[in-house]
């Protein structure tokens, strides 16, 4: 072979280097274009699994599946209220902790005309301590009924830094902190009564489409409206005096 560029004149062998070198791009770049085509679509896939959500607006009305509010639903505000809101949540997800004063704030703007229904929705890839403390606020509402169960959510709100980060040996000291017993606490909790109630909240979670915490549903007559993510008081109230004005 070196025989045989040896005999080649110099422009010949430029020429040859040059062909060859454009093959080899060719080659490369067929490959690349190979791989793109065949490489799953990103976006695709990170809907496959739960992420925690960013700010959304209020969502489109339309018919999401949701499993009826019922009196064994923990909920704050009266139960005839023209709007009711279910959200399904995950006490380590920062989001969550950002929207739960928001919710708080539209009660007391709106204390006779919206409901607040609060699911569990632990994003356990994410948040692997989030299941116990789902399961831990119904332990409290267990023992004290709803004032104790909502008066814990919003202590683990208050206390938590969020991403994973709640001691979970703190979970006993809120429960006293609210005024439960801590023994019968931490032995409702130990016992994993309620993890299969949490995940079944988690399971119609995803039956609604949510794909990301916080995710709520609100319910107005016949219509189910979804909400992805945080969303402020100040845009939920607009939609809320809308409705009320109909």
């Amino acid at each position: 072979m070196s025989s045989f560029f040896s005999r080649l004149s110099p422009k010949a062998n430029f020429l040859l280097g040059i062909g060859s070198a454009l093959a080899i791009f060719f080659i490369a770049g067929f490959f690349v274009l190979l791989f793109m085509v065949l490489k799953p679509n990103e976006k695709q896939v990170a809907t496959q699994q739960p992420t925690a959500a960013g700010a959304q607006d209020v969502g489109q009305q339309g018919t999401v599946p949701i499993e009826p509010v019922t009196a064994n639903d923990w909920s704050r505000g009266p139960e005839d209220a023209r709007i009711t809101l279910v959200e399904f949540s995950d006490t380590e997800c920062p989001y969550c902790k950002q929207f739960h004063p928001e919710l708080k704030k539209l009660l007391a703007a709106y204390p006779n005309d919206v409901r607040w229904v609060y699911r569990h929705y632990p994003l356990a890839s994410l948040h692997s301590k989030a299941p116990k403390e789902a399961e831990a606020a119904e332990c409290a509402g267990e023992l004290g009924g709803n004032d104790a169960f909502w008066n814990f959510i919003d202590k683990v709100y208050e206390v938590t830094p969020a991403n994973n980060g709640l001691d979970p040996a703190q979970l006993p000291q809120i429960a006293e902190t609210v005024g439960l017993d801590p023994e019968a606490f931490s032995s409702c909790l130990s016992s994993g009564k309620y993890a299969s109630k949490v995940q079944s909240n988690v399971s119609q979670a995803i039956a609604a489409g949510g794909q990301g915490t916080p995710f709520s549903v609100i319910l107005v007559d016949d219509q189910t409206i979804p909400v992805s993510g945080y969303v402020s008081f100040e845009q939920l109230q607009p939609f809320v005096d809308s409705v009320l004005a109909q």
